[in-house]
C-alpha cells in the first residue's frame, strides 16, 4: 500500500505544536500533538520492556485521538454492506493494528518538523476541519506540506476520522486502494496484503 499520507500523519503527531487560533478542534489536535510528541521523545532500547511500554502508551494515545473504525468504515463504503459481520470485525481490527504500528515506528524515528496551525472551519460533512502546515526540508530546501484534520464530536470528545495531505484524504486514498484490491483479489486478498504490510513495518 502507498502509505505516504499515513507517514505525514505520523510526522504531524510527532512534533511539538505551535500556537494556533483558538477553537475546540485546534485544541484537540494540539493536545494530541503534545501528548504523543512527549511519548516519542522518551527513547528506549529497541526490543526492551521500556520500549514495549512506550509503544502501548502511544497506541492508547492514537486511539484517543484518531477514530480508526470510522475511517475504515468510510474507506470501505463501497464494500461495507457486502461484508459479513465477521469480515467487518476482521477488517477493522487489521486496519487498527496496521495504523497503530505505523505510529509506534516513531519511537525509533528521528523526526524534525514544525507545525503551523492555519485555521479552523465548519464543514457540512464534519463538525470541524483544522488546517495545518508542516514545515520541513527536502533535499536541503524548505518544504511545506498542507495537512487538514477532519474531526467529529462524539459525546463530549472530539476525534479525527480523516487526515488530508495536500487535499487528498486517508479515507479517499484507502477507498481507492481497497476497492481495487478487492476487485482483483477479493476480501481475503485485501486482508492478506494488509497483514503483510503490517509485518513489514515490524521488521
Amino acid at each position: 500500500m502507498n502509505n505516504r499520507s499515513m507517514v505525514v500523519t505520523l510526522m504531524l503527531l510527532a512534533v511539538p505544536a505551535l500556537a494556533g487560533p483558538p477553537g475546540a478542534g485546534s485544541q484537540v489536535v494540539k493536545q494530541a500533538n503534545e501528548k504523543i510528541s512527549s511519548l516519542l521523545k522518551e527513547k528506549a532500547s529497541p526490543g526492551s520492556k521500556e520500549e514495549k511500554d512506550l509503544a502501548g502508551k502511544v497506541t492508547t494515545s492514537v486511539r484517543d485521538f484518531l477514530d480508526i473504525d470510522e475511517l475504515g468504515k468510510r474507506a470501505m463504503v463501497d464494500q461495507w454492506t457486502k461484508l459479513s459481520g465477521e469480515q467487518q470485525t476482521e477488517f477493522l481490527s487489521t486496519l487498527r493494528a496496521l495504523i497503530e504500528d505505523n505510529y509506534v515506528k516513531g519511537l525509533r524515528a528521528n523526526l524534525e518538523y514544525t507545525v503551523d496551525y492555519t485555521g479552523e472551519a465548519n464543514d457540512p460533512d464534519a463538525d470541524v476541519v483544522v488546517t495545518t502546515t508542516i514545515n520541513t526540508k527536502r533535499h536541503g530546501h524548505p518544504y511545506r506540506i498542507e495537512v487538514d484534520y477532519v474531526l467529529k464530536k462524539e459525546g463530549d470528545k472530539w476525534k479525527a476520522w480523516d487526515v488530508k495531505t495536500d487535499g487528498v484524504g486517508l479515507v479517499e486514498n484507502y477507498r481507492q486502494q481497497f476497492d481495487k484490491i478487492i476487485e482483483h483479489d477479493g476480501f481475503a486478498g485485501l486482508i492478506a496484503k494488509m497483514k503483510k504490510k503490517q509485518a513489514s513495518q515490524g521488521s
